[in-house]
């Protein structure tokens, strides 16, 4: 990594963090963690309680980003031709033509996906994985960059749907939304018509994003690494309380998003800790327990904490 790579991935986050603080109050780690899944071409899932800003944080961020922002609001009765589009006949022609649903954008915010029924949650596969629209034969490749950030709500709410394993596993990572600290709610509450009242500024433009992403491509990553994310990964197979543990894909994204975290403080090699800190995100919602984990009181929380202090780190 030349240092004028350096420089942009110090501004970039820098800018970003700055900027959204401006209308989210205390949610740092969080922003940090959408840009290495923008620079990282994946894809975020918020979840929490009704009330805890995930909207707008996300919605926040989509603003900080050029390109296009799409917006779909999940409810039990919408189809998935209401996310991808479908052909309409045109009178003036006589011809169908494709009236592109909101899943053309760069940056698409699915608001409350547990909310829609599986059958339109499905329509969101083929989009996130392999980053194209099928219709009637056809495939459409949809714009870059592409990223989905998706909000949910706590199972077991009104009107929800549980995520399949499949439709968890799209996403790169996954944060849960805690209650704000008492002095973040004194921020909140103190700077309130200031948070309504603004909106944030496009800080960054497609092509340096496009540029960004290219750079983290170059980030390297130990063999040293790559084996202590695997030792990770093993750690939870060989588990007596997982019922399915982490996919390929959970050990992908480690790569990829521990690349995107080394360029964001400026390094051209990834280290234990950016592994530390992002597998919590990469690994929770992909690891599925087992019934008697609840009897024993074992939650996917208190198995990723003891996998990180069991599994030996590298000291290269």
């Amino acid at each position: 990594m030349v240092e004028t790579d350096k420089v942009v991935g110090y501004n970039l986050a820098a800018r970003f963090e700055n900027e959204i603080s401006k209308i989210v109050v205390g949610r740092t780690e969080i922003v940090r963690l959408m840009l290495v899944a923008l620079l990282s071409q994946g894809h975020v899932l918020l979840e929490g309680n009704p009330g805890l800003g995930k909207t707008t944080l996300a919605k926040a961020f989509a603003q900080t980003i050029g390109g296009e922002f799409k917006r779909i609001q999940m409810t039990p009765d919408i189809l998935p031709s209401d996310i991808l589009g479908t052909y309409v006949y045109d009178q003036r022609t006589g011809d169908f033509r494709l009236r592109k649903g909101p899943i053309f954008g760069n940056v698409i915010l699915v608001d409350e996906l547990n909310r829609a029924t599986p059958k339109a949650q499905a329509a969101l596969l083929e989009a996130m994985q392999e980053r194209q629209a099928s219709f009637e034969g056809e495939t459409i490749r949809l714009r870059e960059p592409f990223m989905v950030l998706a909000t949910q709500v706590s199972f077991g709410s009104a009107g929800t749907y549980q995520l399949s394993e499949v439709q968890s596993d799209r996403f790169a990572y996954s944060c849960k939304i805690e209650y704000p600290s008492q002095e973040d709610r004194l921020a909140i509450m103190s700077r309130i018509n200031e948070i309504q009242d603004y909106t944030c500024a496009k800080i960054v433009s497609v092509d340096e994003i496009a540029e960004s992403v290219e750079a983290v491509r170059d980030v390297t990553v130990a063999d040293s690494i790559k084996q202590y994310i695997i030792s990770l990964i093993n750690y939870l197979k060989d588990s007596e309380y997982v019922r399915v543990e982490p996919s390929v894909r959970a050990s992908i994204s480690l790569v990829k998003g521990t690349r995107a975290l080394a360029f964001l403080d400026g390094r051209d090699y990834v280290i234990p800790d950016d592994v530390k800190f992002l597998a919590p995100f990469a690994i929770g919602h992909r690891t599925f327990l087992k019934p008697e984990a609840l009897i024993q009181e074992v939650s996917p929380e208190k198995l990723l904490a003891d996998m990180l202090d069991q599994v030996t780190v590298p000291r290269e």
